[in-house]
């Protein structure tokens, strides 16, 4: 690859959140999700259930049900309407087109009671109405990514009847939306990026420091308000090609562990969406240690946040940790028996969980008892030895293999996997000082024979 060629490649990296997310936006507001329906503009689409197999959503979580806005502010500002949950978690998130979390309403950031708040588009000059909080959003494209905790099927009702009152409403006399630019083409898959890159960064600008990067690739046709892909050079064309494949390949090699920084085989993402450091506002917490300094680093950050876990919170919201191998270092695969002792439950003002995912895809895998994670929740899980139920108070052993454990302990413990290499995730959802700080390791996951 020639010099233009791998410099074209940071721009991908640069750019690949922002297609990816609006890529995603796009298709959730076509299609739906799984169980999740398609979602209009300026409307709460709701899951009827925790997410499955069928939401073919890269580390989809399996603990709370969502509740996804996606919002046009082009036409103007929307009023959020939040219900009383009386204690019980929920989250709404708010991802900018870049997928920077620029806000956070719910148990954490405001409480659990009844509220309304105003959003706003980039640079509204208006007045907000009386008592009513701003989150202003940094691109007029964004989403509002909400998750209500679910304590197993009995408890779907009174989530299902606490998702009716999210409402969004325009704040008043709002005009029309300009809605997600297209392509200008039906364009080979290479060019197809470029182009999507070109026309959505016009459209939804990224913070100035980060536009003055953009900038460095006028040459290549990416800030031109024409149509430069219509009719490319051959020259430019090969390069765009070359860094198109170079680029895929670069966020794939940026997707894989780090096996230097694991402890026990677990890689802990406390800081993984810290990229965002321009526009930090409800709920979040503007606050060094939350900010990446360098801008060169916080672009592979998000580009490696998106493909791993794209529209995660903040740590401080929710803790992520991956593990793909044994306590020996052999590579997680389902045909073997693995256990993990968790010797005390994991310290979380809310709740926790372990999921399971394949490799690399990042996706839920069907099982035989349609349970995909497990966790201080879960129905029936024996707590203590597994073999006697008795053992040191909140202590649990989880089984992961494909088949059905004979031992009913284990039984009751099992986390199926799929055939192939598989990936579990721990989310700790609002996890306490010591998850964040690094004083709560995870064990290492043992290989049974």
């Amino acid at each position: 690859m020639d010099w233009t060629s791998r410099h074209l490649v940071d721009a991908y990296v640069f750019g690949y959140p922002l297609v990816y997310n609006l890529s995603s936006i796009q298709a959730i507001a076509t299609h739906g999700l799984g169980s999740l329906p398609p979602a209009r503009f300026n409307e709460f689409a709701h899951a009827t259930g925790l997410a499955s197999p069928a939401d073919a959503f890269v580390s989809v979580n399996n603990d709370t049900v969502y509740s996804i806005g996606l919002l046009d502010l082009s036409g103007g500002p929307l009023l959020l309407h939040v219900p009383d949950t009386d204690g019980a978690y929920y989250v709404l998130q708010f991802v900018d087109a870049w997928t920077n979390n620029f806000a956070y309403v719910g148990r954490r950031a405001t409480g659990t009671g009844e509220g309304t708040y105003l959003i706003t588009p980039p640079g509204w000059t208006g007045t907000a109405p009386d008592g009513v909080p701003t989150i202003e959003s940094p691109t007029d494209v964004a989403a509002i990514v909400g998750r209500l905790a679910v304590d197993g099927a009995d408890d779907l009702p009174r989530v299902r009847a606490l998702q009716q009152q999210f409402t969004l409403t325009p704040l008043e006399g709002n005009g029309p939306l300009r809605g997600l630019p297209q392509p200008h083409a039906d364009l080979p898959e290479h060019l197809r990026f470029w182009e999507l890159l070109r026309v959505w960064s016009l459209a939804f600008p990224p913070a100035a420091a980060d536009l003055e990067f953009l900038r460095r690739y006028s040459d290549y046709g990416l800030t031109d308000h024409g149509n430069p892909y219509g009719v490319v050079a051959r020259d430019l064309d090969e390069h765009l090609a070359h860094a198109f494949a170079g680029g895929r390949e670069e966020v794939e090699e940026l997707s894989k562990p780090d096996a230097a920084a694991a402890v026990n085989g677990w890689l802990g993402w406390p800081h993984g969406f810290d990229y965002n450091v321009d526009h930090l506002g409800l709920g979040t917490i503007d606050a060094p240690e939350w900010k990446v300094a360098d801008r060169a680093e916080s672009y592979v950050l998000r580009a490696r946040s998106a493909r791993n876990g794209l529209w995660g919170n903040h740590g401080y919201e929710a803790y992520y940790a991956e593990v793909f191998v044994d306590a020996d270092g052999r590579r997680l695969n389902g045909e073997h028996a693995y256990e993990l002792h968790l010797p005390e439950p994991p310290p979380a003002y809310a709740f926790w969980s372990i999921t399971m995912y394949s490799t690399p895809e990042y996706l839920l895998v069907e099982n035989p008892i349609r349970r995909y994670s497990i966790g201080d929740r879960t129905p029936g899980i024996v707590t203590g030895d597994p073999s006697t139920g008795s053992g040191q108070a909140g202590s649990i052993t989880i089984r992961m293999q494909r088949e059905r454990p004979d031992d009913p302990a284990a039984a009751a413990n099992w986390l199926p996997t799929p055939e192939g290499d598989f990936r579990p995730m721990m989310r700790i959802y609002q996890p306490r000082a010591q998850v964040l700080d690094g004083t709560f390791e995870l064990p290492a996951i043992t290989r049974l024979g």
